[in-house]
């Protein structure tokens, strides 16, 4: 199981593959088994954002929610128990930030 990242110009077209990468600006797919494992030290109902990411499924984040999201990272990184986990969820304040920073743009969590 793992999660990956795309960082997208608009809304992704989640059910055509062509459409969605005319919107793909970035992509982050070597993390996605530490980030899976980061994010599933999350307890279901915490307060914040990113323990909405569906792991077996598809979660998008608009710039706001990437930018509330943001605020979490510091915690989640305190969650992590190996250092493959800390380097995904700093892949994903990367991300996050790009979003955050990018007016009309969406970050992808796509799960297996």
């Amino acid at each position: 199981m793992g999660v990956e990242l795309e960082l997208h110009s608009g809304r992704p077209a989640r059910n055509d593959w062509d459409k969605s990468r005319a919107t793909l600006l970035r992509g982050s797919y070597e993390h996605g088994k530490g980030l899976a494992q980061a994010l599933d030290r999350l307890a279901p109902n915490s307060p914040g954002k990113l323990w909405w990411v569906d792991p077996y499924g598809n979660t998008v984040f608009n710039e706001q929610e990437a930018e509330a999201a943001l605020r979490e990272i510091d915690g989640l990184l305190e969650k992590c128990s190996s250092q493959v986990q800390r380097d995904a969820v700093k892949d994903l304040a990367v991300l996050l930030r790009c979003c955050a920073a990018t007016p009309g743009s969406y970050l992808w969590f796509i799960g297996d």
